[in-house]
């Protein structure tokens, strides 16, 4: 997965859009549990800010172990969800990259087991809205690395944990993001959207 693309090839018909919680010291690591999605009643300025990235998302692109992840909690929140997700990772096509993933088991997913920035290439150059990719930290530095994600959107959580995998990876050459939206919620949890300058 450490392919990298040539000039000229971030200019593509469909934006890319990296979509990440994170802590306040950069972590995106979510093995220290900071995160639950079910642990506490969310914003409604931050649901309704949700619904309006997955209206323009028209597909969802994960590696291994978050679309694991995802399947084994998302679909067992129909009928309780009031955010929308679970109804709306149940509809949007899903990519999943991965070299080892079987039957996925989850309607509307395809599995690419080529190369991650071949297969993200292939589908930039498609019609459509967005293409949205969360949690998937590995997959995420290597589109960051190939100069392939057009829009970065934080949800930083006011926590910090001292340790685990960051945002951005460690050696990577330095770039220019330029700041198009900020919120922040009841919660605490602050939004931050950047594009690539």
């Amino acid at each position: 997965m450490s392919s990298t693309v040539g000039p000229g090839l971030q200019d593509m018909a469909r934006d890319l859009v990296l979509t990440q919680n994170v802590t306040l010291d950069g972590v995106v690591d979510m093995s220290a549990g900071w995160a639950d999605p079910g642990r506490e009643a969310p914003d409604p300025a931050q649901v309704a800010l949700n619904a309006e990235h997955m209206a323009a998302e028209s597909a969802l692109l994960l590696g291994r172990r978050t679309f694991v992840d995802f399947r084994g909690f998302w679909p067992a929140q129909a009928g309780t969800d009031t955010t929308g997700i679970s109804a709306h990772l149940d509809a949007v096509p899903k990519h999943v990259v991965s070299a080892t993933l079987g039957d996925p088991g989850w309607a509307g997913t395809t599995v690419h087991r080529g190369d991650a920035v071949e297969t993200v290439v292939t589908l930039k150059a498609g019609e459509g809205g967005e293409i949205c990719c969360t949690g998937s930290i590995t997959l995420a530095h290597v589109l960051l690395t190939a100069d392939l994600v057009d829009e970065v959107r934080t949800f930083v959580h006011p926590v910090v944990v001292g340790a685990g995998r960051r945002l951005f990876p460690d050696g990577g050459a330095p770039t220019s993001w330029r700041p198009v939206a900020a919120r922040t919620f009841t919660t605490g949890v602050t939004f931050a959207a950047y594009r690539r300058s």
